[in-house]
């Protein structure tokens, strides 16, 4: 839940920049006349935190950006509430997004505090302020204080719109991220009442003119897993169950309805589907974000990801999380490093008395990085070839145990039809008397390896009819007539295999099946491993012998 949490907290973050950046040319270039240096200063290291924002690896820049404008007007905020409001709003998510909970509920609460009774204080940052206080609450065991905080953020965004419902998709986001808080914090009517003001919002918002169909989609799917995760959380199993089975798989395809979805199968105990949804979110990721990985994706990803396969009793698949987990730790150490040392260097670059300095250690850096990367990767390749060699070993090991099995296996069966063959005739049922014959007829590989050869071919060729030919193998092998004949091909391929280096192409054709696919099908149920490894496992145990 706090992945999908954070998802839509950064959707609302997304929304409030639109909301509030769409004034703010207005608003400046009014009062640029009036506009003192100190105000000029501010605003020009706001417009640069803006900038490095939306840069994927310069947090830490806009972050020192934000934090300048904010203190150049902490004294007199006067001098121009917006721009003091929105840096504080934006330092503080920033600290908040890097687990500096308290840093950021005290630069949230000095803000409002200095707002308070101020008409010029922008009301849309006061609801986003304490939105923002609220989570930090929640997260430092303070549940009273932090629904205080939603109830206060809820009402203050209604102020902005003249207290009317309008469709508004900040409020509506707001609402969900309210009620994911009380569902965790387990103040399930609050989070029902919660659910329904972002159906209600929502609802108004589908009514209007300028909605997006892949929005609504989207919602409509969240909404969906929200009722089942509530219904779920009060012990409505069978009611969860239902919503959740009625929700089109069209409305499971982006990373939010996915991950809440994998949130409701985790709780239900449906742990093989948990790690079905969670190998879909894969495919979607890979569409959504880049190679990077990140301690949050180890922390909300993966290691759930472990325990929904270890309890599904997947234990294969948990032990591949397990090891992706641990490789993922040395890619994230390796990404925050670069990313730490990529934000320094364009730090120090903005003090020109240190341009010097900084070009060398600049240097000095990328080199250092260079190497600790190329260590990283020659350090990552030998593990992957020792793995890969590891792992070539046990299946070698694994197949040719297989293989002797399978020989002891088949030099049973042919002892058991040789001492068929042995008895008197007369001693023998009709049944047991065609199944010798039969027996006697695939010792020529001519009849199984023609492709054409059924059981009406197999009835002729014995001067009988399928009706006999199906109740002798079934008395006498328990097998169907296509599945005894194709025993003989599979038999005769793996000895062509065995005994010749005849590419495996040549090889089907010589078996008498036709489909490439359902040879490889029929010799891994028959053998347990591929054509290539059965060769393989041959040839390595006629080495030993």
């Amino acid at each position: 839940m706090a992945t999908l949490r954070k998802k839509h907290h950064t959707l609302l973050l997304l929304c409030a920049i639109l909301t509030i950046v769409g004034c703010t040319g207005k608003q400046m270039d009014a009062d640029r006349a009036e506009m003192t240096e100190t105000v000029r200063n501010a605003q020009h290291n706001l417009k640069m935190g803006w900038e490095y924002d939306g840069q994927r690896h310069q947090m830490r820049l806009a972050e020192l950006y934000y934090r300048k404008s904010y203190e150049i007007l902490r004294d007199d905020p006067s001098q121009d509430w917006f721009t003091y409001a929105d840096a504080g709003y934006r330092y503080a998510c920033l600290l908040r997004q890097r687990g500096d909970m308290e840093g950021a509920l005290t630069i949230a609460t000095e803000v409002l505090k200095k707002a308070e009774g101020n008409e010029n204080f922008p009301v849309a940052h006061e609801a986003f302020l304490r939105a923002l206080m609220a989570e930090c609450q929640l997260a430092l065991a303070m549940p009273e204080a932090a629904k205080q905080n939603y109830a206060k953020a809820y009402e203050r965004q209604l102020t902005v719109l003249d207290g009317e419902q309008k469709g508004d998709l900040n409020l509506a986001v707001m609402c969900s991220n309210f009620f994911l808080s009380s569902l965790e914090m387990g103040e399930y009517d609050e989070a029902g009442e919660w659910l329904s003001r972002y159906e209600e919002e929502f609802r108004v918002y589908e009514r209007s003119d300028d909605c997006d169909s892949l929005i609504v989609s989207e919602h409509h799917g969240l909404l969906a897993l929200y009722k089942a995760q509530l219904l779920q959380a009060t012990g409505r199993a069978k009611d969860a169950a239902a919503v959740y089975a009625a929700i089109p798989q069209s409305q499971l395809v982006n990373p939010a309805c996915i991950e809440s979805a994998v949130k409701y199968l985790m709780d239900a105990g449906r742990y093989d589907e948990a790690a079905d949804m969670y190998a879909r979110l894969d495919m979607t990721f890979a569409a959504v974000d880049s190679a990077r990985t990140t301690f949050d994706v180890i922390s909300h990803g993966l290691a759930p990801r472990y325990i929904a396969n270890r309890r599904a009793g997947r234990i294969a698949e948990a032990l591949e999380v397990a090891d992706k987990t641990y490789a993922a730790i040395d890619s994230a150490l390796v990404w925050e490093k670069q990313s730490d040392a990529a934000e320094l260097a364009v730090i120090y670059q903005t003090h020109e008395k240190d341009l010097a300095i900084e070009k060398s250690e600049a240097r000095a850096t990328i080199y250092r990085i260079i190497l600790a990367s190329t260590a990283v990767i020659l350090l990552l390749i030998a593990y992957l070839l020792y793995r890969a060699h590891k792992y070539n070993k046990e299946l070698m090991e694994k197949n040719r145990s297989l293989y002797e099995q399978m020989q002891q296996r088949e030099r049973a069966e042919d002892v058991q039809r040789e001492q068929m063959q042995s008895q008197p005739t007369e001693s023998l049922s009709q049944n047991k008397q065609l199944y010798r014959r039969l027996c006697e007829l695939m010792k020529d590989p001519a009849v199984y390896t023609d492709a054409e050869t059924n059981h009406e071919t197999l009835a002729r060729l014995l001067g009988t009819n399928r009706t006999y030919i199906n109740d002798a193998l079934h008395e006498c092998a328990d097998i169907t007539p296509a599945d005894f004949i194709n025993q003989y091909r599979i038999r005769h391929a793996a000895r062509l295999l065995a005994s010749t280096n005849d590419p495996i192409g040549i090889i089907i054709e010589q078996s008498g099946i036709t489909n490439r696919a359902t040879f490889s099908r029929l010799f891994r149920e028959h053998y347990s491993m591929t054509p290539s490894e059965y060769r393989l496992a041959a040839r390595a145990e006629t080495k030993l012998a």
